[in-house]
């Protein structure tokens, strides 16, 4: 074994019995170690938690299909004034623009159209129409029964798919499928029942009705101008931006814009969605974990004053090791040491701490997805433990090696 080696392993065996000696000091002097990584793994963990409900969400949705949704700015709002799409921007999609296909569109119902009711019970759901490629578009598949078809649209038929929520709310026995129910005061015939899909950013996508558009249209009122949001689907990725641009010129001319004015729409991607999103999530991370990180160098200036103390008390014991034959490296290594034995210590009850914070915290709020610690986080988190004690604990160390053994030996 090489001296190099010995002297590392005799330091650690000293740091470490220095620790056990002192227990309550040791303790108290990891606390702030101990918060900030606590507090950076909780934050990465919601956090990470949420990137991959989001990714995961996201994915279900091709990255080849493009949706359009009316824009208004928030000084527009204020006025009243809202921006619309209309179903002749549908149709001029649907005979205009080459390479896209399954044009299908979407409008939200309101009054007492979303207020269901079944064999006297009641409940309110988001009820939509869509026509019948929102289910491929939109990865919206059922668990019971079929989503719409042509024919069902086309015929203004009176059928319903509805969230496995809506069903729990109800209390429908049995299968639902076959069964009838009505919406507002029109009668439906439940034809699917749609897979679980969870929560999303908080709300419940179990707790949705689709309807054909058609019919909705019908229930509506045609004279009234529907929310519409339209989706399509590319069917050559490449030619993804050329078609968003021919979409833009089409539907400004349709909106009669003038040159220099905005959109009043909003042309979006499940790939631009998803990177947005992942945008915000990462900021926060970072951002949250370099503010809880601060604490992080306030524990190391604490350790940093504790071990100048401890270099203090133990003035005689380094004095006595030096004269018995410790050399300055044997007595630098072994009070660097323990600073960073303490900082690594204090890393991982962080950690285990900050994952139980993480778990706590989705447990208890069920809208928050299932917390994900990422290794980088866990090699991060003690690495930059490590450098604490070793940033902090050089200074203390560099101190205790320098002692003159006869001072040290005469010091009370």
């Amino acid at each position: 074994m090489s001296s190099f080696t010995a002297t590392g392993f005799e330091s650690l065996r000293a740091a470490i019995s220095a620790i056990r000696a002192h227990g309550m000091r040791s303790v108290l002097t990891t606390l702030g170690i101990v918060i900030g990584i606590t507090s950076v793994i909780a934050v990465v963990a919601v956090v990470q938690g949420l990137t991959a409900s989001i990714d995961k969400q996201l994915a279900g949705l091709g990255s080849n299909v493009l949706s359009v949704k009316p824009y208004t700015p928030l000084k527009e709002q204020i006025a009243g004034n809202f921006a619309k799409l209309t179903e002749t921007d549908v149709q001029t999609i649907r005979h205009n623009i080459a390479g896209v296909s399954d044009v299908t569109v979407a409008t939200p119902l309101s009054g007492n159209l979303g207020l269901i009711s079944f064999q006297g019970r009641k409940t309110t759901s988001l009820t939509f129409g869509v026509g019948h490629s929102y289910q491929e578009l939109n990865s919206v598949y059922t668990d019971k029964g079929r989503f719409f078809s042509k024919s069902d649209e086309q015929y203004r038929r009176r059928v319903v798919v509805l969230g496995q929520t809506v069903v729990k709310n109800l209390k429908i026995p049995g299968d639902p499928v076959g069964q009838y129910l009505q919406l507002g005061e029109e009668w439906f015939k439940i034809i699917g029942v749609l897979e679980k899909r969870g929560r999303f950013f908080g709300f419940d996508q179990d707790d949705q009705v689709f309807i054909p558009y058609a019919t909705a249209r019908s229930l509506q009122g045609f004279v009234s101008t529907p929310q519409l949001t339209i989706s399509m689907l590319v069917d050559d990725l490449n030619q993804q931006d050329n078609i968003s641009e021919q979409l833009k010129r089409l539907l400004r001319r349709n909106h009669h814009l003038a040159k220099g004015t905005d959109d009043d729409f909003e042309l979006q991607t499940a790939k631009q969605l998803q990177d947005k999103l992942s945008a915000i999530t990462g900021t926060t991370t970072w951002v949250a974990a370099g503010i809880v990180g601060v604490s992080l160098l306030v524990g190391g200036i604490g350790i940093m004053n504790i071990m100048l103390v401890s270099v203090t008390e133990r003035t005689r014991e380094i004095g006595i090791l030096k004269a018995l034959g410790a050399t300055r490296a044997h007595i630098l290594w072994q009070f660097l040491a323990e600073a960073v034995l303490l900082c690594l210590l204090g890393g991982v009850i962080g950690l285990g701490l900050g994952y139980g914070l993480a778990w706590m915290i989705t447990a208890l709020i069920p809208s928050i997805p299932a917390a994900t610690v990422p290794w980088w986080a866990v090699v991060l988190s003690l690495s930059f433990s490590a450098f604490v004690g070793v940033l902090f604990g050089i200074l203390p160390a560099i101190k205790a090696a320098n002692l003159h053994p006869i001072d040290a030996l005469r010091y009370e």
